[in-house]
């Protein structure tokens, strides 16, 4: 869950950024308390502790500004935001009717059960007392989409793990400086693959490997991990940083293996 839907604190922290930001730099503070039904005492002490915290900037009388450390903290709480909405998306939609692969021929009114496989969700006409159940609502060829309605249980789902495979900036050497041959055994034990930066996208055509996702690399890999699937990341190194600050925000588990080549060393 979204850090400023557990905090009431954050929460107005939030809003106090945002209308700021929104009016800045001629925005006063009794302007801001009727809008989130507080007090001018109450965001009189917010402003401090984000001023004290150099999220604000007081410019004179009135007058404050939403500081580039503090456009980055909001731009942080959205994303969360963000992904929270996507998941209470999900949620409903999977309360109404639910979509999967029928891996059987399946009918209306019939009993099926629910797991996952390779971040796809199946249904099946064998039916387990363990995981999930639901009724068939759209009857459905083997191979084709079914719609299931009144999901009950779990569907067994383990989060996967991120490998971030780090390699290093041009400056630095680029993909002429990256260990192809640990590149290549780590390719060979991901599930998908991701490019980042053009140093990552050359040292993967050096070994013959057309990533999976080019664009949009950091929201790929934190769905399929979401979805149980495992993702290699190859990643220049100046990137880095920011692919672990979001997947820190997801609560995912990342490795970094670091594609440098290792110089040799002579007897």
């Amino acid at each position: 869950m979204a850090q400023i839907l557990k905090s009431k604190n954050l929460a107005t922290r939030f809003q106090i950024m945002l209308e700021v930001a929104a009016n800045q730099p001629n925005i006063q503070q009794k302007d801001i308390a009727p809008r989130l039904g507080i007090s001018s005492q109450a965001v009189s002490e917010y402003v401090k502790e984000l001023m004290k915290e150099g999220w604000l900037i007081s410019e004179g009388r009135s007058r404050y500004r939403v500081t580039r450390e503090g456009v980055d903290w909001i731009l942080q709480m959205s994303r969360q935001l963000h992904s929270y909405a996507w998941f209470v998306s999900k949620v409903v939609a999977d309360i109404s009717v639910s979509t999967a692969i029928a891996d059987s021929d399946l009918a209306v009114g019939q009993q099926a059960s629910l797991y996952m496989r390779d971040g796809l969700l199946f249904a099946s006409d064998v039916i387990s007392d363990r995981g999930a159940q639901g009724t068939v609502v759209t009857s459905a060829k083997k191979g084709h989409d079914v719609g299931i309605r009144n999901v009950s249980g779990v569907i067994d789902l383990e989060i996967a793990g991120v490998t971030i495979g780090k390699v290093p900036d041009v400056q630095d050497g680029g993909s002429q400086n990256t260990d192809l041959a640990r590149l290549e055994r780590a390719v060979g034990e991901a599930g998908l693959v991701g490019a980042m930066g053009a140093e990552a996208l050359v040292a993967l055509t050096q070994i013959g490997v057309k990533p999976d996702h080019l664009h949009g690399v950091t929201e790929a890999a934190v769905e399929a991990a979401c979805c149980g699937l495992s993702f290699l990341v190859v990643c220049s190194a100046s990137r880095v940083s920011l692919l672990v600050q979001r997947l820190a925000e997801e609560d995912l588990t990342y490795n970094i293996l670091d594609l440098r080549r290792q110089p040799s060393t002579q007897v």
